[in-house]
């Protein structure tokens, strides 16, 4: 609770926020726009979209990482809507290894580049 509470004493409170539902937001289209590279998934609605995309998201709360539990999970939301189980399973796969690559690049290229950054630009550190 004291966690959640700091929010409103912080000094870029706003900022904070903003870049928080954009990045839920950049997920959610990353979730939407794959559903197009399969076919049996490409003409889904984006409220199933939706669903898959949660229950995804609460398998990688309870895994490490959702391996494995992360496909099942997206089969196990769109079997709901009768969404076969092969491309249900592809897109799932296709998902956490897409976004596993991201979060694996971008923080190696992060821990690469942010000591000669902070480096040159040492009191832009907040």
């Amino acid at each position: 609770m004291e966690g959640l509470l700091s929010i409103f004493i912080m000094k870029k409170k706003w900022a904070y926020l903003a870049h928080t539902l954009f990045i839920w937001l950049m997920y959610i289209l990353m979730f939407y726009f794959t559903s197009f590279s399969i076919l049996q998934t490409s003409e889904l609605d984006f409220f199933i979209i939706l669903i898959g995309f949660i229950a995804a998201s609460f398998s990688v709360a309870a895994t490490n990482g959702g391996i494995g539990a992360y496909p099942l999970a997206v089969y196990a939301a769109f079997s709901i809507f009768d969404i076969p189980e092969a491309p249900s399973l592809a897109f799932g796969w296709i998902m956490w290894i897409s976004h596993t690559l991201l979060i694996v690049v971008v923080g190696g290229v992060s821990l690469l580049v942010l000591p000669i950054y902070n480096k040159f630009y040492p009191k832009n550190r907040s």
